[in-house]
């Protein structure tokens, strides 16, 4: 059975918000549309997984499928293992902590048929307590990391719109965050979907840079909303911090080139150099980006095969 859209959650221990998402969903999203849910289990603690587990069982939904996996492949790999049991003409990537405010699907999906200009679709997104959420970015770029997003905003408002404003119309932006993302499936599959070489981060600017090379869009879409609890599986730490200098000096190499990437890596060098002289816990992301920030260092190297 072809589906109108496929809908790709990641769970990494954090049942508990995946549970409350796909609840979010099935209660949100009109019978009029075709969907499925697929859920990825990137290697998550085994209570955590079985609590998944029985809770998509106990909904006795053929459209509702749980994939373990093995090893934890971070944002991009998780996705790219859920994707290859999707079978549907449009994609939902959405982050598991998150819940859908109104019908979401159907407001994205519209909006995709109705401009054939939008590649790549995201709703708006409010924290907890129903404030406002910054919703697009900018391109990561050697320009936006040294002289910052606002630089950028006041240079060329309308390449680049002020990320601070609620938006009530759809606006074309960079990109959106990977919280919510809705696309094509062909679209999708053209331009080779996730840079699995990405453990975390970036994947989304990566993603939208690819589909605009070809024409293809990203669009925000302040009519869909949603709610999210950002950080639930990943947390904050500096190991946290080191994956994303990781992530973004190996987007500056691969789409700016080795120059673009020597620029940004000679200015995070001399900012943590100076930082760590106050903040003696920097002294290890000076020292990564010092290096390169190489592959080698990240977490996805770290992750063990459980059996």
């Amino acid at each position: 059975m072809m589906y109108d859209i496929a809908i790709l959650l990641i769970n990494y221990n954090s049942s508990e918000h995946s549970i409350n998402c796909i609840r979010s969903i099935v209660e949100k999203t009109a019978i009029e549309i075709r969907y499925q849910i697929i859920i990825t289990d990137n290697c998550s603690e085994t209570e955590d997984y079985l609590k998944l587990k029985a809770f998509c069982e106990s909904l006795n939904s053929d459209t509702i499928e749980l994939h373990r996996s093995k090893i934890n492949t971070g944002f991009g790999g998780g996705n790219m293992f859920g994707v290859q049991f999707s079978n549907a003409n449009y994609l939902a990537f959405l982050n598991n902590d998150t819940l859908l405010k109104n019908d979401c699907l159907s407001i994205l999906k519209n909006a995709l048929e109705s401009n054939s200009n939008i590649g790549i679709a995201g709703a708006q997104a409010y924290k907890e307590n129903g404030d406002f959420m910054i919703s697009l970015d900018h391109f990561a770029s050697p320009t936006k990391e040294i002289l910052g997003r606002n630089f950028l905003e006041i240079l060329n408002s309308k390449k680049f719109p002020k990320r601070k404003k609620h938006y009530t119309n759809p606006i074309q932006v960079n990109f959106v965050p990977g919280s919510f993302m809705f696309i094509r499936a062909t679209d999708f599959y053209e331009v080779g979907g996730f840079d699995t070489t990405i453990f975390l981060y970036y994947e989304e600017t990566d993603l939208c840079l690819r589909l605009a090379q070809k024409s293809k869009f990203a669009y925000l879409i302040p009519e869909a909303e949603f709610v999210h609890f950002h950080g639930v599986s990943t947390g904050k730490s500096l190991a946290i911090k080191k994956e994303l200098k990781i992530s973004l000096l190996y987007i500056m190499r691969k789409h700016y080139g080795y120059f673009g990437y020597k620029a940004v890596q000679l200015f995070l060098t001399i900012k943590y150099f100076f930082s760590s002289l106050f903040k003696p816990k920097n002294w290890s992301l000076f020292l990564l980006v010092l290096t390169g920030a190489p592959l080698s260092k990240s977490l996805k190297n770290k992750q063990i095969i459980k059996i």
